[in-house]
């Protein structure tokens, strides 16, 4: 695929996932799964109808092979990867009934941690529709923060999702972060309340949305779990219902179906709370999968489900 053919840029760590149904211990049944916030927004941006390319750092062996064709297989490029030697990033995850997880790592100094300005194809980058990272990217190395920076300074439109994890950077590192790529972005996705409270010091997803927007942020989605997505620009304020999940299995990367979709159909052309809508729906349909890309619903799978939620009920 030529450099100026995407239509969405994800940069990011991709990880080896190692799932469980019970706490792990010696015997227990795991399966094996190729995850990470990166390309799983990468995978929902696809399915969502963009042409999409995954800028990552992979191991140069037989692993690193067998993650670029899951890649290709989800209908991303693979022409923006980079392979070289070193360990491949895993995670393991253990899913209840009831979707909810717990984590355990280990990717320091993995390869996709090495990620840096050099990496980056710069045309690809700069012709993009648009360029989509996490704060997860930025606190995996200094090189991967510099590469992520680059790239916000590179793209025509740049989304940011803080993604905070505790366990990779304090909430102080993650704020000046989230400050730093604010002015950089048209779009910025926080949680709440986690990220609005940790990050941003607000209360309320509108006020974190307002002091993104006073920060230089074009427009905010600050996604509210169960209870819906609260829309912002310097125009309007408008709350997104979550649609309600027929499945809950697993809610590994559900918010990153969210971004993927929503940062894919902004550049299709769609509006803000349309685009938000279509993705709140992807959001609720694939937590009725395991791993991260284990249900990705197509496009008018997503379309048929968020016309049945907004039949149900209206948004405020």
């Amino acid at each position: 695929m030529s450099a100026n053919a995407f239509d969405v840029v994800v940069l990011g760590e991709v990880l080896l996932e190692v799932a469980t149904d019970q706490p792990v211990a010696q015997g227990v049944p795991a399966r094996i799964g190729i995850s990470g916030d990166a390309l799983n927004v990468a995978a929902a941006a696809a399915r969502a109808g963009a042409r999409v390319g995954l800028t990552a750092v992979l191991t140069d062996d037989a692993l690193g092979a067998a993650v670029a064709d899951r890649v290709a297989e989800l209908g991303v490029s693979t022409d923006l990867l980079r392979f070289r030697p070193g360990q491949q990033g895993v995670y393991l995850v253990h899913s209840d009934p009831e979707g909810e997880r717990a984590f355990a790592y280990a990717r320091r100094h993995s390869a996709g941690s090495t990620l840096a300005p050099e990496d980056l194809d710069r045309s690809a980058l700069s012709s993009a529709g648009a360029v989509a990272a996490s704060g997860i990217a930025c606190a995996v190395s200094e090189s991967a923060h510099a590469a992520v920076l680059t790239a916000a300074r590179l793209a025509r439109r740049f989304v940011f999702d803080p993604n905070h994890r505790p366990s990779l950077a304090t909430a102080e590192a993650a704020a000046a972060v989230l400050s730093e790529l604010a002015p950089l972005a048209d779009l910025v996705t926080p949680s709440h309340p986690g990220e609005t409270a940790a990050l941003l010091g607000s209360a309320t997803p509108l006020g974190a949305a307002r002091r993104l927007l006073a920060a230089g942020a074009r427009r905010v989605a600050v996604t509210c779990g169960a209870e819906g997505v609260q829309l912002a620009t310097a125009d309007e304020e408008t709350w997104i219902d979550a649609v309600p999940a027929p499945a809950v299995v697993d809610q590994t990367g559900a918010g990153d179906a969210f971004l993927g979709t929503l940062t894919a159909r902004l550049v299709l052309g769609d509006p803000f709370a349309e685009a938000a809508r279509l993705a709140a729906a992807v959001a609720s349909l694939s937590v009725g999968g395991r791993g991260g890309t284990g249900l990705l619903p197509t496009l008018e799978q997503a379309r048929a489900h968020a016309a049945h939620a907004a039949r149900a009920g209206g948004d405020r």
